[in-house]
Order: C-alpha cells, then structure tokens, then sequence
C-alpha cells in the first residue's frame, strides 16, 4: 500500500508502506497458521474465527489468482472540502495487473500499470497518489497472523448474504504492513477495523481499516480505506476468482483531506498456449 502526496514542494512529498510489496520481509520467519479451529473441548468455537480460518486459507490463493488477471482500474483523486464533498478531481484509466510471486519464500506483490488515458494535471493543486489497498488482505495473511488481535463482531446479513465480522487491532509494537515513509524513514501505522467474511468459502466482502492514532508530527491525522471484494467469473474453462472491485482511501492531514476512488472492471484472465514443433521434420 502506497500513498504518495505530491506538492509543491517535493521535499514534503509523503508515501505510504513500502512494506506492503515484501510481505513476509518485516515479520522473519512466517508464524504458524492452524489449518482448522483449534480444539475447544465444550467450548463451542465461534463461528466468525471458523470463518477467519477459511478466510486465512484462501487469502493465500487470492493472490495466486490476481497474478492471472488484467483489469481496467478507473481512479479519481479528489480533494475534499470541509462540507465533504470534492472541490476538485482528477480522473485516470490503467490497465491494471497485481503481480505477486512468492518463490523466495517470501511473498513479493508488485502493482503494474499502464496508462490507457492520463488524468490533467494542475500542477496548482496537492493530490494523493495511492497504491497497494488492494493487498490490505496481507492483514490476515499469515505473514502477519500475531501482529493483530482478532475478534468475532457478530453477523451481517447484506443482499440475501450472510456474513460473519471479524473486528482486528494492532499489537503495539508488532510488525505492520503498512508504514509512512517519509525521507527514507520508515514510520510504521497501527490500523484497525472490521473485516466481512462469506462464512462457508471464506472469501473477504468488505475490509475497513482506520489508523488507530494521529501522526500529526509526521504531517498525517487520520486515515481511512474501504475495499469491496466480489466473485468475478470466467468461461471456457469456468473458473470463478475472487477480486477487488472497489477501494476508498480517505486521508487527512492537519491543512489537507484527500478522497481517492479505486474502481477496477472487465477483469481478464491469461490463457497459455504450448506448442512443441519437430525442427528436424521441418527442414
């Protein structure tokens, strides 16, 4: 997760998490992950962890699949007045793709992008850059499994769905994947919030994530981000994948409100076509 603050002044240019693309990097070695809710005897295990354990197993696949997708992700970066509404916006499109790879033991994502129609630029105007909210997942990824505590928040039930919420807080102290970077500093973010979970397969509708206090010292007060998930499905073959279909990122500074507005559609997936040639027949 990235923000990028750009000013008139670079010096004061602010980003956020350079962490977030080197998950696994800030933690050591990855902690252990119960594969099934722990043994309670007459205990009974609520059913929101059951479901956080189901969602702990497939984060893992999620960005497995986002590797095999393209998308149109559609950004506006706004900056909000005191009534709340935007005094000003600018609009993007990118062909968008989230790269991960996790060979070296360590998850690496890396976001790709490529502009299909570049936003006018004033160059009068303070505007956020932000990046990465897509992979807030890594919150529950488990690379990060004791930097949070979990607690069950209940049952929501949206559209005819029925989903079970998980509310997390940082461990003061514990590694975090997200950070403010500000001259080559690293400063790290405490978030908490609430995550809902499809209770049966485990996937992530909505993640919400506020930081736990200001760093007003730094130049940020507050910040805010809100990710919907949702089933994208495929044909020939018919495959269904879990991805990202929005993302809110509001943050404030002690002059500044920034809105940023993620909207990724027409999801593409990679097909692979191998073909052996005979060179001998051929000659």
């Amino acid at each position: 997760m990235k923000l990028l603050r750009r000013d008139t002044i670079p010096r004061l240019a602010v980003f956020l998490a350079a962490l977030f693309f080197s998950c696994g990097a800030a933690s050591g070695q990855m902690p252990s992950v119960p594969q099934s809710p722990p043994a309670s005897g007459d205990i009974p295990v609520p059913q929101e962890i059951e479901a956080l354990v189901r969602a702990r197993k497939s984060v893992e696949k999620f960005f497995e699949q986002a590797a095999n997708v393209v998308c149109t992700e559609n950004v506006t970066q706004a900056m909000v007045g005191k009534n709340g509404k935007a005094d000003y916006r600018e609009e993007s499109v990118f062909d968008y793709q989230l790269q991960a790879n996790a060979n070296t033991g360590s998850l690496k994502l890396v976001e790709s992008r490529d502009t299909r129609k570049a936003a006018f630029r004033d160059s009068a105007r303070t505007l956020l850059i932000t990046n990465g909210f897509t992979s807030m997942l890594l919150i529950i990824h488990p690379s990060y499994e004791t930097s949070y505590t979990f607690e069950p928040g209940g049952e929501e039930t949206v559209d005819g769905l029925t989903f079970a919420k998980i509310n997390f807080k940082f461990v003061p102290g514990a590694s975090s994947p997200a950070a403010l970077q500000l001259r080559s500093h690293n400063y790290p973010i405490p978030l908490s919030g609430a995550i809902w979970i499809e209770k049966q397969s485990g996937a992530v509708a909505k993640l919400v994530a506020t930081m736990d206090s200001g760093l007003s010292d730094l130049g940020l007060r507050g910040m805010r981000s809100e990710i919907h998930y949702a089933t994208v499905h495929f044909h020939d073959p018919d495959e269904s994948y879990w991805m990202p279909v929005s993302a809110i990122i509001d943050v404030e500074t002690p002059r500044q409100h920034w809105r940023n507005i993620h909207r990724f559609t027409g999801y593409k997936r990679f097909r692979a076509t191998i073909q052996v040639e005979d060179v001998e027949t051929k000659r």
